[in-house]
């Protein structure tokens, strides 16, 4: 078959700009339909609904929730804090109605990869920005499981102070607790390198380790205000409007970040059995699920924080110590030490879901020859993209060595600009110019949903100080990428330098 041959074209190639004119012209002339595509990528479905919530949830709930939790709260204040995560959770329904009906239409490994290809168009515009898709991923994906693998090595700090240290007298910003989090990240690359089956094993078990680390914070908190009197909001001064909406505005970016990983199946939608019905459900039960647990965690550490959530930017030991304090104060010295351990694993386990869903992206990209040809394999026996695996995991390791303090601002940032606004965007697009298309789920109340996310993406960019330096890095991202882009483009003769024989035509 042809695709076979593309993909055994693909294997061989290893140089982003060297690829073969004529194979990069057959394989963008290809339509990327759920059909052509599995009988040719060798990824087996067979992720199941309870399988699909599991891995949302795990990336949903990772370190994010226990270190912002104070800083949720520092920045809204008392009172306004549980709306900025009912603002957060607004937009993730809203958000992901739109991956849902996109990942229905087009169940392939990659998610936004091949969502932005079908959208824009395989040989015009959507070439272009679904290799600036990956492009921004091999900086966001690898700093968002290195933020993960250095915030368990923080908590670890806890058990081990002399994790702070600086091995190198010439070198203080290098501190064991970074080789630590490099380990981390090895570690989680060793344990997903193997077959689905056994990987959704593993998952149940850190699962598990999940909830508990939730339910230990949430039944501590309410416990301790119970034993204090009863449940009560803390005492706060009153905010100008303006102060108000700006706080509201950066606790919802934080939320927002939280809540992330709903469209986790996504990526791994060619892996998953009756994709139609699968991935939809599970977008909106693992919000669902999520944003119960944050609201609870959020009411039940409120009594306990009070003041000392002003401080919480301090140091991440500090924050762990405050989400502790609240089973501390419930049960004892131990229960602090207990929850600090869970929160480790939940960590541990955001950053295994992580780096299984990004995994899939590179893949994705250079089987159809838009990046690194040689990250196009399938693993033999495991049946999974080892070298995309293993090529991520690596670069996390090295980001495991750079200072994250801002990490989440730019992050946000940067995907909302280079990819949920052009989802949004584009699937009001895709309904004009393809009516015909099948979409086995459609977006509830249409076109409602996309606006309200377009809304609550751009309140939390413009609405918060120094919005226009996490632009600029945006903007730096998306200018270089779109640089390579073009100088690869012209020798290979793609969108916008095709012939006019090959853009006229259209996929």
């Amino acid at each position: 078959m042809a695709t076979k041959a593309a993909a055994r074209c693909n294997r061989h190639s290893g140089n982003i700009l060297g690829i073969s004119v004529q194979s990069v012209q057959h394989r963008t002339r290809m339509t990327l339909s759920p059909h052509a595509i599995t009988s040719s990528q060798k990824l087996e479905r067979r992720i199941g609904l309870r399988s699909a919530v599991l891995f949302n949830m795990l990336e949903m709930i990772g370190v994010g929730p226990f270190i912002t939790l104070p800083l949720v709260i520092a920045a809204a204040g008392y009172r306004l804090s549980i709306w900025a995560w009912v603002a957060g959770a607004v937009i993730a329904v809203a958000d992901g109605l739109v991956w849902a009906e996109l990942g229905a239409a087009f169940p392939l490994a990659g998610g936004s990869y091949a969502f932005l290809r079908e959208i824009y168009g395989p040989e015009r515009a959507g070439n272009w920005l679904s290799f600036l898709f990956v492009w921004q991923v091999g900086f966001t994906a690898p700093l968002s499981i290195a933020s993960g693998c250095i915030g368990l090595s923080g908590f670890l700090a806890v058990f081990w102070p002399g994790l702070d240290g600086a091995p190198i007298a010439a070198l203080p910003a290098l501190r064991y607790a970074n080789f630590a989090a490099a380990a981390a990240c090895a570690l989680v690359t060793v344990l997903l390198y193997r077959n689905l089956r056994s990987i959704t094993r593993l998952a149940w078990v850190l699962f598990a380790g999940v909830m508990a680390a939730l339910m230990g914070v949430i039944v501590s908190g309410f416990a301790h205000a119970a034993a204090s009197g009863g449940w009560h909001l803390p005492k706060a001064p009153a905010l100008s409007a303006a102060l108000a909406l700006s706080g509201l505005a950066q606790a919802t970016l934080i939320t927002t970040y939280d809540y992330w990983g709903y469209y986790n199946i996504c990526f791994l939608g060619g892996e998953v059995r009756r994709p139609e019905r699968t991935i939809p459900r599970a977008i909106l039960l693992s919000v669902l699920f999520v944003s119960a647990f944050y609201i609870a965690m959020n009411l039940a550490a409120l009594p306990s924080l009070r003041d000392a959530a002003t401080h919480a930017a301090e140091s991440a030991a500090l924050r762990v110590q405050l989400v502790a304090d609240i089973a501390r104060s419930a049960w004892g010295g131990w229960a602090g030490y207990v929850i600090a351990a869970l929160i480790v694993w939940t960590a541990f386990a955001s950053v295994f879901s992580l780096l299984l869903g990004y995994s899939r992206v590179p893949y994705a990209a250079a089987r159809d020859g838009n990046y690194f040809g040689f990250l196009a394999a399938v693993h033999p026996k495991h049946g999974i993209p080892h070298r995309s695996l293993v090529a991520l995991g690596v670069v996390a390791c090295c980001f495991c060595f750079f200072s994250l303090t801002q990490v989440i601002t730019l992050l946000v940032i940067t995907r909302i600009l280079l990819q949920f606004l052009l989802q949004q965007f584009g699937v009001m697009l895709l309904r004009v110019k393809r009516p015909e298309l099948k979409r086995p789920f459609k977006i509830p109340l249409y076109p409602l949903p996309p606006l309200v996310a377009i809304a609550g993406f751009l309140f939390i960019l413009v609405n918060r100080a120094q919005a226009l330096a996490g632009l600029a890095v945006a903007a730096a991202i998306a200018v270089s990428g779109t640089v390579l882009y073009l100088i690869r483009a012209r020798r290979l003769r793609q969108w916008p330098f095709a012939p006019a024989t090959s853009s006229g035509t259209s996929a």
